[in-house]
């Protein structure tokens, strides 16, 4: 009997793969992991998902914990945020920026009493992220008595607990509210990351998954850009989209025309399409990638 032809390498061991189970980062990582061809679960009562056909199987856990499992060697590759990496100080390391719950972390004090970090030494920072302060004292040479508080930091310089606080900071409300504002440099500028075992060989089937998590991130940045134009023009118009590589060109059945392909930044592509009008182009059109590999 003739077997069935498939191009998809066998797989050699299931990569174990550590998500975010809740928080700003859970949606996101499964939506990125969706597209990426991915199962994922429907019930988020769900510990524990197999993808045999893509040689995977993910565990889904406590933001704060994915780093320690990897770190231990538990578990192969985990999802988090930079900030929980640092924090954790597990054996683990960044091994892919992701794009998304990007955060920033500051000081914050009383309205108009502090101007430089250099002024928190010898005080009392409350904050929920240790490891990160503590980081940056170091690398600053500040000392001071940081506090571990699990939430509400805002609250501490007023009970009394706190000279100041480090916190993630969005739109800066919150601190308003409670009497606050930010001062000194950004701590840390955090987002999601993929992360591997620190000095650990790279386990097998990790660069599949780690490319098609690249590939779902050149998507999500780019669009496919198609447009025709004379010829004369083409030369300014392949300046203004090289693509990745290099735009295909091809001649259409009108004499003196070609259609230009090129991938473009998502990001502006709206302004390039009046700039290709103007030189001549017409027939623009943008369309979505869904997936690429590069």
């Amino acid at each position: 009997m003739t077997q069935p032809v498939t191009d998809r390498p066998p797989v050699d061991r299931t990569l174990r793969i550590a998500v975010p189970n809740k928080g700003s980062l859970a949606q996101a990582s499964a939506d990125m992991l969706r597209e990426s061809g991915y199962r994922q679960r429907h019930d988020a009562k769900e510990l524990v998902l197999s993808d045999p056909d893509n040689g995977v199987e993910f565990f889904y856990l406590r933001p704060r914990d994915i780093a320690l499992y990897v770190g231990e060697g538990t578990l192969d590759v985990g999802i988090t945020g930079r900030d929980l990496l640092l924090d954790s100080g597990a054996h683990a390391q960044e091994t892919l920026a992701l794009g998304f719950g990007r955060s920033n972390f500051h000081f914050a004090g009383p309205i108009g009493r502090f101007a430089h970090p250099e002024q928190v030494a010898g005080l009392r920072i409350a904050t929920s992220y240790v490891g990160v302060v503590q980081r940056f004292l170091k690398e600053t040479g500040i000392e001071a008595h940081v506090t571990r508080l699990d939430g509400a930091v805002e609250t501490s310089i007023q009970l009394g607990v706190a000279d100041v606080i480090a916190d993630v900071v969005e739109t800066g409300s919150t601190l308003r509210a409670a009497g606050l504002e930010t001062f000194g440099p950004v701590i840390l500028s955090s987002e999601a990351v993929l992360i591997t075992r620190s000095g650990a060989p790279l386990p097998p089937g990790f660069e599949v998954f780690k490319r098609r998590l690249e590939g779902v991130l050149v998507a999500r940045g780019y669009v496919m850009m198609d447009y025709d134009i004379p010829t004369e023009q083409v030369a300014a118009a392949v300046a203004m989209t090289p693509g990745i590589e290099s735009p295909t060109v091809l001649p259409l059945h009108r004499e003196g025309w070609v259609a230009v392909r090129a991938m473009v930044p998502r990001a502006g592509a709206q302004r390039l399409m009046d700039e290709l009008f103007d030189i001549g182009a017409r027939a623009i059109l943008l369309t979505d990638i869904h997936a690429c590999r590069l």
